[in-house]
């Protein structure tokens, strides 16, 4: 398996436990306040960092580029600075909006640089098989 799809594959099994986590405090606690906050940790966190994982382990060739390693940093940089984030500012902190709106961009950015790698070719040809003297 490529790394990067360990990586993501690792680190959607972090968010899925600290999803986990979320919901038992707000079930414990009754304050269900945070719910949009739990569902973004669950969606984004443990899912779709499970699906991105899921793709490169079918694309090997389009993991093993740099830019999937790109990717899966850029797109952890955003969840961790939008979703504690979020989480504070749905408990009553709205001072942290801003903080939710870059992490929601950084994230936005991730997603568009996945779109990316999945519309481009899956490997990368090298300049002598460009050359017409190794035609």
């Amino acid at each position: 398996m490529p790394k990067v799809s360990d990586l993501f594959f690792k680190t959607a099994v972090v968010w899925l436990i600290l999803g986990i986590c979320a919901g038992l405090q707000m079930a414990i606690s009754g304050d269900h306040s945070a719910f949009p906050a739990h569902a973004h940790i669950n969606l984004l966190g443990w899912v779709t960092s499970a699906i991105f994982g899921g793709y490169c382990a079918l694309n090997p060739a389009k993991a093993e580029r740099k830019l999937a390693m790109v990717h899966y940093g850029l797109y952890n940089v955003g969840l961790v600075v939008m979703l504690p984030a979020l989480y504070l500012m749905l408990q009553g902190n709205t001072a942290l909006e801003p903080v939710v709106a870059v992490g929601s961009l950084i994230v936005a950015a991730a997603v568009l640089l996945f779109a990316f790698v999945v519309f481009s070719s899956a490997s990368v040809r090298s300049a002598s098989e460009l050359s017409p003297a190794t035609r």
